[in-house]
């Protein structure tokens, strides 16, 4: 399968899976194929999603799935986490019938609070030393509203940690937090007693399995 047709199409349920993809399977039995990566250091691969390649149609499959689960827990506005998480946010917000989402950012503004900024790593990028920041006019959003704390891809929980971290230093607890992908169990620790929805599932592969 060539690096471009990744996350294009869904696959039929049983279609052949090429060397170098990962299955992932929606709760209605699409399949969506993943091209699959190594880690750094051999420590295992992983089945790679990046939503804001995707065709617009995966994108929209992939946020009516999870606007429909996050639905349970009626929240009243969504928050994403940058950077592939804003596309995914975006979108869920706005099958959830919302008028606007709140997106958090790596970027400082001038006008931003330092304070109203956290430490930031993942997965992906685990050697970039970023910060993750709420622009100070968002928070009067989440105030005494129920909120859901949205990223592209769940794995190691660092990510979301942060998010946490910064919501609740504006005094905001999310009901929910929601991924498109749970990537492995990594993130079993960092969000222990968080309710948590997502879409697909992949689990840490062998490292030979990695392109």
């Amino acid at each position: 399968m060539r690096p471009e047709n990744f996350w294009q199409d869904f696959a039929a349920p049983g279609a052949p899976v090429p060397a170098g993809a990962y299955p992932a399977l929606l709760d209605d039995g699409r399949v969506l194929l993943l091209p699959i990566r190594q880690r750094p250091g051999g420590a295992g691969a992983l089945a790679s999603l990046i939503i804001n390649q995707a065709s617009f149609s995966v994108v929209e499959a992939l946020a009516a799935d999870l606007a429909a689960k996050l639905a349970v827990f009626a929240p009243d506005i969504v928050v994403g986490l940058p950077t592939l998480g804003l596309t995914l946010a975006a979108a869920v917000a706005a099958r959830l019938g919302h008028l606007r989402y709140v997106p958090l950012g790596m970027s400082a503004k001038f006008w931003y609070d330092s304070a109203l900024s956290v430490p930031l790593s993942s997965v992906t990028t685990p050697d970039q030393a970023k910060r993750l920041f709420i622009d100070p006019r968002m928070p009067p959003l989440l105030a005494g509203n129920r909120v859901a704390l949205v990223d592209d891809v769940i794995s190691s929980g660092r990510s979301m940690a942060a998010g946490l971290a910064l919501l609740a230093a504006c005094g905001v607890r999310p009901v929910v937090l929601g991924a498109a992908m749970l990537q492995g169990e990594m993130s079993g620790e960092a969000l222990a007693g968080w309710q948590v929805a997502c879409v697909l599932r992949s689990p840490l592969l062998p490292a030979e399995a990695g392109a």
